[in-house]
C-alpha cells in the first residue's frame, strides 16, 4: 500500500470515530481487538444498507424469501458442515516481533507487491503454487515459500519464521445448567447453515418450487489469527447471504446469473465499475464446483466484499448423513415431463457478503475531499458523498438564528418530516459551520428557515454534493426529499 493511501484510510478510519459511525469496543477499557461498535451515524448507515439488500433479494425476486435462524445450532451441525475438523487458517509468528499472521495473507500481500510492481507473471505463480500447498496441506513447504521469497514481517523487518500450524477459528461456548452437565456448542462461525437446515421447512411452509433462494441477515463469530484493516477483518461480523437450491445441471447458469446481478448491485449504489472487479477463485473449497469474490479497490488494494459460490448438493446431503433426515425435493415439473429424476436433492448456488465490509466500501467510496473557492477564498472542504437513500441524516433543519419565531417555525417543518424521513434539527453555531458539520456525516439537503419563510412560507434547500441553494415552497420538501432518497433511484438501476 502507498503511503498516499496509507494515509487516506487512516483519515477515513479516524472520520469514522470522530463522527459517530464506528468506535472501538469498550473503549474505556482500552477496547478490544477486532471488536467495534457503530455509533449513531454508522447504525443508520449499516440498517439501510442491510434493509435495501434485504428488499432487493426477497422484494425484487418472487422465488426468494427470508429466514432468521438462531445463532447457537446443534454440534452435529458443525461436523456436518466440516467446520469441526477442517475450519483451520495456516498460522506462522515471526520469532523477533512476537507477531502472529495468517501464512496465506503475508503471501498474498507479496503476491500483491509485485503485480503493482508489474511483475504479474511472478505473482500468478507464487499464488499459484500457494494455493497448491494449502491444497495438499504441506505447511512445511509453504514456509520454505515464505523464506525463499523472503517475505518479512511487517514490524520486523526479519524473515525469522516459525514453523506453519493450524489454527481453528470456531468460538466454543457450554450450554447447560450446572457445569458437569454442560454439552459444548461452537458460536456459529457462518450463516448459512442455518439456512440449508431449515431448507425442507422453509419449502413447504411458503409453498417454493425448485429454482427459488433462502435469504438470511445474521451474526456470525471467527476466532480470525490477526484481525486487522479497521472493520474489514473482525472476530464478530455481520453476514448477508441468500442460498439458491436449483436442479442438479443447471447451477453454472444460476451462478453466472448471480454474479452478474450481485455486481450490477454494487454499481447501483454508486460504486465506479473501475473500482470492481471480479477474481475467480483457483483453489476451491470442498463443498464448491465453481467460486468468484467481488472485490473493491480499498485504500488497501483490492478485497473481497462478496463472493458467490457453487456449493454443489454436499451440504445438504452432508445434513442429510448426519441428521438421518431425508433432504430431497419432488420435482412436480420434471414427473409431469415424465423425466425419470424428479426425486432428488438440490444443488445450491451462494451468494454471501459481508455487512461491515460493505459499509467499509460505501464509506471508503463516499469519503470526498475537494478544493472549492477561488483565490483566497480557497479551502478544502470534506464530505461523504453518500447515495441519498443510504446516508444515515436525509434532511437537517435549521433556523437562521435562535429568535423572532426562526426556532418554532423550523421545529413545525421538523415535526411535520419526521414521521417520513430521518431527519434531524440544529440551531446551535453558525449556519455555516451546521453545514459543514452535515456534509461531514452525509446529510443530502439542509433545509434554512429564515426571515422569508415567515413571509411566504418558503425555505432554502442546500444540496450537499454541489452546495447549490435554491428557494422552495415548505409544502414541496416532503415531495423533493421523498424523490430524492427513495430506494427506488438505486432499484431502477438493477
Amino acid at each position: 500500500m502507498a503511503t498516499d493511501d496509507k494515509d487516506l484510510f487512516k483519515k477515513i478510519v479516524s472520520h469514522a470515530k470522530e463522527y459517530g459511525f464506528v468506535f472501538p469496543s469498550s473503549e474505556i477499557y482500552d477496547g478490544l481487538q477486532a471488536v467495534y461498535d457503530y455509533g449513531p451515524y454508522g447504525a443508520e448507515l449499516k440498517k439501510n444498507l442491510k434493509d435495501l439488500w434485504w428488499q432487493s433479494m426477497t422484494r425484487l425476486n418472487e422465488n426468494v424469501v427470508g429466514l432468521d435462524a438462531a445463532i447457537f445450532m446443534h454440534p452435529l451441525t458443525w461436523k456436518a458442515s466440516g467446520h469441526v475438523d477442517s475450519f483451520n487458517d495456516p498460522m506462522i509468528d515471526n520469532k523477533d516481533s512476537k507477531k502472529r499472521y495468517r501464512a496465506d495473507n503475508l503471501i498474498e500481500d507479496y503476491a500483491q507487491r509485485l503485480e503493482a510492481e508489474g511483475k504479474a507473471d511472478q505473482a500468478k505463480a507464487v499464488l499459484t503454487e500457494m494455493n497448491q500447498l494449502l491444497e495438499a496441506e504441506k505447511l512445511g513447504e509453504l514456509r520454505e515459500l515464505i523464506v525463499r521469497e523472503n517475505i518479512t514481517c511487517p514490524i520486523s523487518g526479519t524473515a525469522n519464521w516459525t514453523e506453519v500450524r493450524q489454527f481453528n477459528l470456531m468460538f466454543s461456548t457450554e450450554v447447560g445448567s450446572v457445569a458437569e452437565d454442560a454439552s459444548k456448542i461452537y458460536l456459529r462461525p457462518e450463516t448459512a447453515q442455518g439456512i440449508f437446515v431449515n431448507f425442507l421447512s422453509v419449502q413447504k411452509t411458503a409453498r417454493m418450487k425448485v429454482p427459488f433462494g433462502i435469504a438470511q441477515i445474521g451474526k456470525a463469530f471467527r476466532n480470525e489469527i490477526v484481525a486487522r484493516q479497521f472493520i474489514f477483518r473482525m472476530r464478530e461480523f455481520e453476514q448477508m447471504e441468500m442460498q439458491f437450491f436449483v436442479r442438479p445441471g443447471t447451477e453454472m447458469q444460476w451462478y453466472e446469473h448471480w454474479r452478474d446481478v450481485r455486481v450490477r448491485w454494487h454499481k447501483a449504489l454508486g460504486i465506479p465499475a473501475d473500482n470492481l472487479r471480479i477474481h475467480p477463485h483457483e483453489k476451491l473449497a470442498h463443498y464448491a464446483n465453481a467460486a468468484l469474490d467481488i472485490e473493491f479497490k480499498f485504500p488497501f488494494g483490492f478485497k473481497e466484499i462478496e463472493g458467490i459460490h457453487s456449493r454443489t448438493d454436499y451440504d445438504l446431503k452432508r445434513h442429510q448423513e448426519f441428521s438421518k433426515k431425508k433432504q430431497n425435493y419432488f420435482d412436480n415439473d420434471l414427473n409431469e415431463e415424465g423425466k425419470p429424476y424428479g426425486n432428488y436433492v438440490p444443488y445450491v448456488v451462494e451468494t454471501s457478503v459481508g455487512a461491515d465490509r460493505l459499509f467499509l466500501m460505501t464509506l471508503c467510496n463516499a469519503y470526498t475531499e475537494e478544493t472549492v473557492g477561488e483565490g483566497d477564498q480557497q479551502k478544502e472542504r470534506i464530505y461523504l458523498k453518500l447515495h441519498p437513500a443510504l446516508a444515515p441524516v436525509k434532511a437537517a433543519i435549521f433556523p437562521l438564528v435562535k429568535k423572532d419565531g426562526l426556532p418554532e417555525k423550523a421545529m413545525s417543518i421538523f415535526n411535520d418530516l419526521r414521521y417520513d424521513f430521518n431527519i434531524i434539527y440544529e440551531e446551535q453555531q453558525t449556519i455555516g459551520k451546521r453545514y459543514t458539520r452535515q456534509d461531514l456525516i452525509g446529510t443530502p439537503f439542509c433545509i434554512a428557515v429564515d426571515y422569508e419563510t415567515l413571509e411566504n412560507d418558503t425555505v432554502t434547500i442546500r444540496y450537499r454534493d454541489t452546495m447549490e441553494q435554491k428557494r422552495v415552497p415548505i409544502s414541496a420538501l416532503r415531495e423533493e426529499i421523498g424523490r430524492e432518497v427513495s430506494v427506488s433511484n438505486i432499484f431502477k438501476n438493477l
